[in-house]
């Protein structure tokens, strides 16, 4: 360590100095659960304090690696005896809410659910949804563009974001809390920072936007019996809700069987013999008007063929029920230990080739290679689970080509809402051209000319 445990004490307190097994007893991610190493951990209250460290830091060029909730996939949160980790779960804060101008303002490290109960409690909401909710942090939110289950309707986590606070590698605060849905005054600076993984800055603040509440959900579990019904399914959706389709989570039948049958851990809704499953959620206001529209909306749905079997929730617990078998990570991860995850997109036109091909190659390769298929269909996002029964780092490398090579021709991305960090830092190139690599070194090397901020992420 560059920087003496005493001068940081100085700056935040001894207390919010961790060392020794106070370190080494937190993870670093959920899924792997593996020790943080970093040299110590800091937790300052606010922005000053923060400002403070970073300003110590800078002086002695010593790198510092940002934790928020830790529910990261791509090692991004990973740091080394000789870094030191910035720990925001001090700065929760629920500073104001503006019922008028339809925003609030908060820490960034307020988990997302904590976030969303605030803006209920006034009549609002904030729409951005996740499975981690309860553990992930506005800020972590922020720094990776964060996505969900409603995107296809309120957009990622970028489109929430009015403004924001961040501390610079040299402890310089920018700080543009802008409240305003119009101001094109000069650059819009906190673009830099949505997604940036901390690697240009440290979030601190934020200004949100809330959105009018729809306290009618109509959620619905349906079978679809080709990739073509299930895309002609998402149009007839999307038109028939006039704007209210909120979700549109995609599970093929590898994923739905899994959990439903293979490892019953869910009561399956409806038989696990069709080839797609699909969780539509629709948005309104009129609850009587609302459910007939979406029923309607489903019938029409049937007699085109679309659907060949449906299931409607009649209750919030029974809505739980249906989501939850599209939320069980922990009964993939169990199910297919060990596992490959990855998080891609590609042009929805593509994916059920795209599917296909690469169920084909893993088979053909590892023939008891298991493929795990679900995703948001309708902003183009899949997730992909991947067994070959070893998870060696020459087999983890044989999987990612043949995951992430086939997307530069289909024009996709290999992080569709997850970020690089340092796992997809190798195929980066994939999906970003060269000048645009070179692009984001000019923009680390200004605002972080020392590689003092997540060094390695998204960029070696």
């Amino acid at each position: 360590m560059q920087i003496t445990l005493e001068a940081l004490r100085k700056l935040v307190g001894a207390a919010h100095v961790l060392t020794g097994n106070d370190v080494t007893s937190r993870r670093v991610d959920w899924m792997t659960g593996a020790p943080c190493q970093a040299g110590a951990i800091v937790r300052p209250a606010d922005t000053e304090q923060l400002a403070a460290v970073m300003q110590a830091c800078h002086a002695l060029k010593q790198p510092v690696v940002t934790h928020g909730g830790l529910t990261g996939l791509v090692h991004g949160a990973e740091a080394s005896p000789g870094e030191l980790v910035i720990s925001l779960e001090r700065m929760t804060a629920i500073e104001e809410i503006d019922q008028v101008g339809g925003t609030i303002t908060v820490q960034s490290g307020a988990p997302l659910q904590r976030v969303q109960e605030a803006a209920n409690e006034v009549g609002l909401q904030f729409p951005l949804d996740l499975g981690a909710r309860g553990s992930c942090t506005i800020g972590g939110n922020i720094a990776t563009n964060a996505g969900g289950v409603r995107v296809i309707r309120y957009g990622m986590m970028r489109q929430q974001v009015l403004g924001l606070e961040a501390v610079m590698a040299d402890g310089r605060v920018v700080s543009s809390m802008n409240r305003m849905l119009k101001n094109n005054a000069g650059f819009d600076l906190k673009q830099l920072f949505i997604g940036s993984e901390g690697t240009l800055g440290i979030i601190t603040r934020a200004v949100l936007r809330l959105q009018p509440p729809t306290p009618s959900e109509q959620t619905a579990l349906v079978a679809c019996p080709s990739f073509d019904a299930l895309t002609g399914l998402l149009s007839h959706m999307g038109k028939a809700l006039g704007g209210g389709l909120g979700a549109f989570e995609v599970m093929w039948q590898n994923h739905y069987r899994l959990l439903t049958e293979t490892l019953a851990r869910h009561t399956p809704p409806i038989p696990a013999e069709h080839p797609f499953y699909v969780i539509i959620e629709s948005l309104g206001n009129d609850e009587t008007h609302h459910a007939e529209q979406f029923r309607a909306a489903l019938e029409q749905a049937f007699e085109q063929d679309l659907v060949v079997d449906a299931v409607i929730a009649q209750s919030s617990a029974q809505s739980d029920g249906l989501w939850a078998i599209r939320e069980d990570i922990e009964g993939l991860i169990k199910g297919l230990a060990p596992i490959f995850t990855f998080d891609v997109s590609l042009p929805i036109a593509d994916m059920q080739r795209y599917t296909d091909a690469l169920e084909k190659q893993l088979v053909q390769r590892w023939p008891d290679g298991r493929l795990v298929v679900f995703g948001h269909l309708g902003d183009g996002n899949l997730h992909i689970s991947v067994s070959v029964g070893s998870d060696a780092p020459e087999e983890r490398h044989a999987v990612e080509t043949l995951v992430y090579e086939p997307l530069k021709a289909l024009g996709g991305s290999v992080s569709a809402e997850h970020g690089i960090g340092l796992e997809k830092r190798p195929w980066l190139s994939t999906c970003r051209s060269q000048a645009e690599i070179e692009l984001m070194h000019t923009l680390k090397q200004a605002f972080d000319p020392h590689q003092l901020l997540n060094r390695g992420k998204i960029l070696s």
